[in-house]
């Protein structure tokens, strides 16, 4: 699937790079498919717990801020506190690096134009390492 790349500006938001709403859910829907689907993020799928609608749902809201959209996640639950609402899941190295490869893996399925989707898998990871609660 083919879709037209909007030229980035210096006043693009991300939101606006990637397409919006509609393609923040794909990618998200597809980071959590790939969760199920693929044996390689077994970890990362094992810490969601049985259900994903949930995370899902959050993750968008959050992504869609994140990227400069709208603001569903803080104006349901204010300041993502994302350090401290991971403490009670087990994060080392393992889980950073699924979580940062579905992700990646996702962008590329959903055609994330190149350019963000390298700046948004540095981002991640930069994310991803600040949540890390253990050392493996």
């Amino acid at each position: 699937m083919d879709i037209e790349e909007p030229s980035p500006t210096a006043q693009t938001t991300p939101f606006e790079w990637i397409g919006g709403e509609e393609r923040v859910k794909a990618l998200v829907e597809r980071f959590y498919d790939l969760m199920d689907l693929e044996p390689g993020y077994s970890d990362l799928r094992a810490a969601h717990g049985p259900a994903l609608d949930n995370a899902r749902q959050r993750l968008f809201w959050f992504l869609c801020g994140w990227m400069g959209g709208p603001s569903y996640y803080t104006d349901q639950f204010g300041h993502p506190r994302l350090r401290m609402r991971h403490m009670p899941f087990a994060i080392g190295i393992k889980e950073r690096d699924q979580w940062v490869a579905c992700m990646d893996q996702a962008m590329g399925e959903t055609d994330v134009p190149e350019a963000l989707r390298s700046r948004l898998k540095q981002s991640f990871f930069q994310t991803a390492d600040w949540m890390r609660n253990k050392g493996v």
